[in-house]
């Protein structure tokens, strides 16, 4: 398993005792206790008060129940549970944890010379820029960073701090005020979650929706649980995936699916998609399974909208299917993806999306244990293909055998680029011609969705473990095709 922080302690313990008050038919009454037993009068101090504590863990309270952290605990509770589901993003900051990191972002070192050119000063617009002792200062009164001393300095002598957050955001989505507090320019962001990952005073977190799940468990309605392929080691080396669909079905869960039946469905239909299309127009086709991955097409390179493919995402594929069976039914993913919350409010087929985190938690609170439950030796009902969907590089490699399974050409030059810079840079190269590719895969996350920011587990470890588990399925999926 990773590391957990204290930032993920304190989440988890918020989650746990949400999913286990709402389980318990507690929530409205009981509520506010959780200020006092996640943060006790004799515990560990990140701020400078137990009020300042307190006030900080309210909004997160506030977010894992997916409304305005401004409102008040009980209120948050009535609205979460009579259905209300305010118009608010997936990732927020939560004003009251947000440090305003006192970091200078520019700073003058010893290799400044004092020369005469005195290119810094002459380059700020504010002249924030004066010398001092014989080398340059910069006044951090007037200062706005905007970084032209750095640029024009010769010498190199100016050197830029940034803070974890906005160093983690390569779309420049999160910036900070002159009071120092971020805030995230939603026409920017993709919802990929990598500012969440990197702010260590857990200032930006997303919403969740496991009180409303749970009320739906509760109830007398058909939920499906649809597991993302990446699930294979999330909760432990130990645990199997059969472990992991009986605990599910324990806690309430109508039935479980694998999202990867929806993999090989999205292959194949890509192959067909990618065989009309890209040879006639002699260009190029991008996956669509990432949903921050089309935000970063979308929203950061609009003229290259043409190239996605208009293929839905595996999960919603699936969620289709399932539809299509039970029109009735109550759809959750289970993922390692904040970008797929955004993507199932938008779909209109998927209910909810929660992380393999939230799950863990959602189980807990039911009372269910994974390591008690029988193994029923699970086979994937996905190829292996499908299955590896998760790791970088799998998409493409579905969608080429997808093609040669259908009697299709599949002598297809492919390309894979996984973190949001490097697609940056491989569709900037792809646009000029630099890069010769008819058929490119996208993830936002290094390494695939093996490696989301929603996963518990080391990467390394879960990759081998899904490839085994996917070369041990039925591979029954190819029925979709």
């Amino acid at each position: 398993m990773l590391h957990e922080t204290e930032i993920t302690q304190i989440r988890r313990k918020v989650l746990c005792a949400l999913s286990k008050l709402t389980f318990t038919n507690r929530l409205e009454d009981h509520v506010q206790e959780i200020l006092e037993t996640v943060v006790t009068e004799n515990g560990s101090r990140y701020r400078c008060c137990i009020h300042k504590e307190r006030a900080v863990l309210k909004e997160r309270i506030n977010l894992a129940l997916s409304q305005p952290m401004s409102l008040p605990l009980t209120e948050a509770v009535r609205q979460a549970r009579s259905g209300y589901n305010p118009d608010m993003p997936v990732v927020n900051v939560i004003p009251e944890a947000c440090d305003q990191c006192p970091i200078d972002k520019f700073i003058v070192t010893d290799a400044c010379r004092n020369c005469l050119a005195h290119n810094c000063i002459a380059s700020c617009p504010k002249k924030a820029i004066k010398v001092i002792q014989n080398r340059a200062y910069i006044d951090k009164t007037i200062c706005v960073e905007c970084g032209l001393c750095k640029r024009s300095c010769r010498y190199g002598a100016i050197i830029e701090i940034g803070r974890p957050c906005e160093r983690a955001c390569s779309l420049g989505a999160i910036t900070a005020g002159h009071d120092r507090r971020v805030s995230i320019n939603y026409d920017n962001c993709v919802a990929c979650g990598s500012c969440k990952l990197a702010c260590p005073f857990g200032a930006i977190d997303d919403q969740s929706f496991i009180v409303q799940i749970i009320d739906a468990l509760k109830s007398s309605a058909r939920v499906y649980a649809m597991l993302a392929p990446s699930f294979v080691g999330q909760f432990g080396v130990k645990i199997k995936p059969g472990q992991i669909s009986n605990a599910l079905k324990q806690a309430g869960f109508y039935a479980v699916r694998e999202v990867a039946v929806g993999a090989d469905a999205v292959a194949a239909a890509e192959a067909r998609e990618f065989h009309n299309t890209v040879p006639e127009e002699k260009s190029f086709m991008t996956t669509s399974c990432c949903p921050a991955f089309v935000n970063l097409v979308e929203k950061h390179m609009p003229d290259l909208r043409k190239h996605v493919s208009q293929t839905p995402s595996p999960m919603v594929m699936l969620g289709k299917m399932i539809k299509q069976e039970d029109p009735e039914a109550i759809i959750v993913f289970i993922g390692p993806c904040t970008a797929k919350k955004e993507e199932a409010k938008k779909s209109g087929i998927v209910d909810y999306a929660l992380t393999f985190e939230e799950i863990d938690a959602l189980l807990a609170g039911a009372g269910v244990c994974l390591a008690d439950m029988p193994d029923d030796q699970y086979v994937s009902q996905a190829s292996y293909s499908g299955n590896l969907f998760a790791c970088a590089g799998g998409v493409a490699k579905a969608v080429v055998s997808a093609a040669a399974d259908l009697g299709l050409d599949s002598f297809i030059t492919t390309e894979r680029c996984d973190g949001l810079d490097n697609c940056k840079t491989m569709l900037a190269q792809l646009k000029r011609g630099k890069v010769k590719a008819e058929l490119l895969e996208g993830m936002a996350c290094q390494g695939g969705c093996v490696n989301g920011p929603g996963t518990m587990a080391d990467c390394r470890v879960t990759a081998k473990q899904l490839e085994r588990f996917a070369f041990q399925g039925s591979g029954a999926a190819g029925n979709y095709r």
